[in-house]
């Protein structure tokens, strides 16, 4: 919804929030969190702008509130209310207003120390029983204080006010960095943002025990719903840029490649060359970028060899440089990659493309550019690549796509598909969930849309409780081949009870669709089950908006429909015949259990 979108209008969210919330609860497809809310100061207006970002990504909340600055014994103490509501996330909203123990300027060095170690030794307990509840923990680190009692000393003296929080900010990342499932929302930075006094208001703190003034609440809420979403897969996938007058300045089919700015000879230069570097940066997190211009493919190339720009033309998975509309090359970038419209960011200066793009294909973000100098800080502001964790696959997506687009060049040269899939020489590596790669396949979990069967997410504690559970069983595998490693890319979850093993979950990566990969994953499904007594499969199909490719998936490989629900919910029943035979024979599977041992 464009009120919440950058540049925020604080007074109108907070005015029209109600009116938002209506039509935001009119949107398909929603899905259920509960969250819990514990905090160190009131939280009114917290949770309702916080619902209203999230609706907006999606997500519907259900709310616990703990007792108002009670979140130490919410948390640490728990009389069994907070574990019963069973909470998705828990945000913990504490700041710098919470911090006790603080040093006195009478204090010696050493007591200082012993209280900072004190306080620390606090919050961690605190971090650690929020994590027993085993669902994903958001915590604020600390903003510094609005007055300084000693000055500028207070940043470096042991015993100034300032340096204790800084001090603290640095135990809870490192906490953070070592424990799994705590994630930072940091408002240090968000104050700076705003401005410590914008943010502080004496007015609402002594009236209304708010910890940082209304204007501010959109901000932060903001931040802490991209954590969620993120941790949900609901962050965008690719950018989708235009050249002249975005990537560099001027018209390269004019101008030509010495005459468009870029480097540092130029105000404008230097702004898109930030610009360029940004982007380079995000994909080496896993972000796609692709071209989307109207110029010929040749000249537009021109661009990227320069020796200032800091993109070059292998940086793209996708290059549509031509004279198509734009929403016509976004969806047939979207198609090549497997990916869905509203996967993409749009970047054009043209307020025209723009609007068109926004009206043809309304999922794609579209971020207003106005000045080059500020373009930048549109693409950053908009919040669409969260990071909650970067793994060696996302490091690699970028490389992984430019593969797949040597496949299928190659595809091109068969006449027949399963000549073409056996000449990729695919190896695919297969086993239970192990600890080693539960945060890649958590990942997985929460990010994949489209092959994903039931649409269930999983937390990280989740997934380890499924590797544990003697009652389930779980398999991953990742496939590489001649042209490279596609990392993990699969992932399945299925209950046993008797002879019947019902699946809960299996996603994809849309990387290796159409590779045979599920059929290799259900032949292993179905020896462990045979080693297991099970004689049954059961599954369903759960549909929403984004998982239509797999409607009908289960009677590909062999399943038979037992009912269909109002909603569209398919239930399925696979009988293992006593002959059964491999569906895929074009893969070469190893087990990683052998490999570990």
């Amino acid at each position: 919804m464009q009120a919440l979108e950058y540049p925020l209008d604080a007074s109108a969210i907070l005015q029209r929030k109600r009116r938002i919330r209506r039509e935001l609860l009119q949107q398909d497809g929603l899905i259920d969190k509960k969250i819990a809310i514990v905090g160190g100061s009131t939280v009114g207006e917290v949770k309702n702008i916080l619902e209203l970002f999230l609706l907006d990504a999606g997500i519907r909340p259900t709310f616990w509130e703990g007792g108002y600055g009670l979140y130490y014994e919410n948390l640490v103490y728990d009389d069994g209310t907070l574990r019963s509501f069973g909470p998705d996330f828990i945000y913990i909203h504490t700041t710098g207003r919470n911090l006790c123990g603080l040093p006195e300027p009478a204090d010696s060095p050493a007591a200082a120390e012993e209280k900072f170690a004190a306080e620390a030794a606090r919050w961690q307990a605190l971090w650690q029983a929020a994590l027993a509840f085993g669902c994903p923990v958001i915590q604020n680190n600390f903003e510094d204080p609005d007055v300084r009692l000693m000055g500028n000393l207070d940043g470096t003296d042991v015993r100034g006010r300032v340096r204790f929080g800084r001090r603290m900010n640095e135990q809870l990342a490192a906490f953070a960095q070592s424990h799994k499932g705590l994630y930072v929302n940091d408002i240090c930075w968000l104050a700076a943002l705003q401005g410590l006094d914008r943010w502080h208001s004496p007015q609402m703190w002594y009236a209304y025990h708010y910890a940082m003034a209304l204007e501010c609440v959109p901000a932060l809420c903001r931040s802490v719903a991209a954590i969620i979403k993120s941790l949900l897969g609901k962050n965008r996938k690719a950018v989708a840029c235009d050249l002249d007058n975005t990537l560099w300045g001027g018209v390269i089919g004019d101008d030509g490649p010495e005459g468009i700015q870029l480097g540092q000879e130029s105000p404008a230069g230097r702004a898109h060359t930030d610009l360029q570097l940004y982007l380079k940066q995000l994909s080496q997190m896993g972000v796609l970028l692709c071209v989307c211009s109207k110029n010929e493919e040749a000249i537009a190339k021109e661009g990227f060899a320069r020796a200032d720009s800091p993109l070059k033309a292998d940086d793209f998975v996708a290059f549509k440089a031509n004279w198509q509309p734009k929403p016509q090359n976004i969806a047939d970038m979207a198609q090549e990659l497997n990916i869905l419209p509203d996967a993409f960011v749009f970047l054009d200066d043209n307020p025209a493309e723009r609007e068109l793009v926004h009206r043809e294909l309304p999922g794609v973000a579209v971020p207003e550019l106005e000045a080059p100098e500020t373009f930048l800080r549109a693409l950053d502001r908009g919040g669409w690549f969260e990071a909650t964790a970067l793994s060696e696959d996302d490091r690699r997506r970028s490389e992984m796509y430019r593969q797949n687009a040597r496949r299928a060049q190659a595809q091109a040269s068969f006449g027949n598909y399963q000549d073409y899939l056996k000449s990729l020489e695919m190896t695919a590596r297969m086993g239970p969930f192990d600890e080693e790669h539960l945060e890649r396949i958590t990942q997985l979990i929460n990010k994949t849309n489209q092959f994903n069967l039931t649409t269930r997410r999983y937390t990280a504690g989740e997934v380890a409780a499924c590797a544990a559970d003697p009652a389930c069983l779980t398999l991953y595998a990742g496939l590489s081949d001649k042209f490279g490693d596609n990392g993990i890319t699969t992932a399945l979850i299925a209950q046993t009870a008797g002879e019947t093993a019902d699946i809960r979950l299996w996603v994809m990566s849309c990387r290796v669709f159409k590779r045979d990969l599920e059929k290799a994953l259900f032949d292993r499904l179905v020896a462990l089950c045979l080693a297991r007594g099970v004689r049954r499969i059961t599954g369903c199909y759960i549909p929403t908006a984004k998982n239509l490719f797999v409607k009908d998936f289960y009677a590909t490989i062999g399943f038979v429909m037992t009912g269909e629900d109002a909603d569209g919910t398919r239930h399925y029943a696979f009988d293992i015949p006593g002959d059964y035979r491999p569906l895929c024979g074009v893969i070469h599977v190893e087990d990683t259990r052998d490999a570990q041992a």
